[in-house]
């Protein structure tokens, strides 16, 4: 096998691994030995990875917080010809975590960017979720009040694709209950837990099933969590909102037969569950 080549002024996005080490792939083992700075979320975090492989490489913080101020330190490195790694505490670097403004910021320059591939904890989820993968949506964290929650979940309701979310395992039971007030308790979950680590949980269920589950064991409540939610399936009876909404401005202009096939046309949903409908609005 070939050792990488590191261009100078590149900045290299190294995905690392999500709990087990051995994940790592050679290149990025490359990266980081090569640069000359490696930016982090947490650079006593990533210190430990470093020591792990016995890479001796300068570090400096790259977070939520600092990104901003940091992005004109790094692109003014990289036009000095420097090489630079960037690291989140686990996984592909951007993915829910910082980095997009720094990314944004040196494409915008017209200096290099290139990707070292590797673990995602919602991609490695999703390829053993048992979900259709054709069609899915990343959702990133959902909302830790139960509220803001709910109004992410509603809206939604009639998403076909599958949905990927992380979440905080001590917030899971109140997760589910909102994902059974609202989008119902037969909708199909799936949790990841621990993934790559010692006590990797994986679990799937309908929502109802789901809470009782959790409820039961303590130890589903601890770690770090990918969750993935079944996508909506439409009943041949069910009429999506949007279809009501131009029902309604329909029968202000015209009659109910004709506002019914109109919006049944739009739609592509039955003229008779409309006229039912219509009949209730009148």
């Amino acid at each position: 096998m070939n050792e990488t080549s590191v261009n100078s002024g590149t900045l290299y996005i190294v995905a690392t691994p999500i709990g087990n080490l051995a994940d790592i792939s050679q290149r990025a083992l490359d990266v980081l030995s090569q640069v000359d700075v490696i930016a982090c979320e947490d650079t006593r975090h990533t210190g430990k990875l470093l020591s792990a492989f016995s890479i001796k490489n300068s570090t400096m913080s790259m977070h939520d917080h600092n990104e901003r101020q940091r992005q004109e330190h790094i692109a003014n490195l990289l036009q000095e010809g420097k090489s630079i790694a960037l690291v989140s505490d686990a996984g592909t670097p951007l993915i829910s975590d910082p980095g997009f403004h720094l990314v944004r910021h040196c494409r915008s320059l017209g200096l290099p960017v290139s990707p070292v591939p590797g673990a995602c904890a919602a991609i490695s989820a999703l390829s053993v979720a048992g979900l259709p993968t054709d069609r899915f949506s990343f959702e990133g964290f959902l909302p830790s009040k139960s509220g803001a929650r709910k109004a992410v979940l509603e809206s939604l309701q009639h998403e076909e694709r599958t949905m990927v979310f992380y979440d905080a395992p001590r917030r899971a039971i109140d997760t589910v209950k909102d994902i059974v007030s609202t989008l119902g308790g037969e909708r199909y979950l799936v949790i990841a837990r621990e993934l790559t680590k010692t006590f990797e949980t994986i679990h799937s269920d309908k929502a109802d099933d789901f809470l009782i589950w959790l409820e039961q064991d303590a130890n589903q409540l601890k770690g770090e969590m990918v969750l993935i939610i079944e996508g909506y399936k439409a009943d041949a009876n069910d009429i999506p909102p949007q279809a009501i909404n131009t029902l309604k401005l329909l029968l202000a202009e015209m009659k109910p037969k004709k506002a019914c096939a109109i919006a049944a046309e739009i739609h592509g949903v039955k003229k008779n569950a409309l006229y039912d409908i219509a009949l209730s609005l009148k």
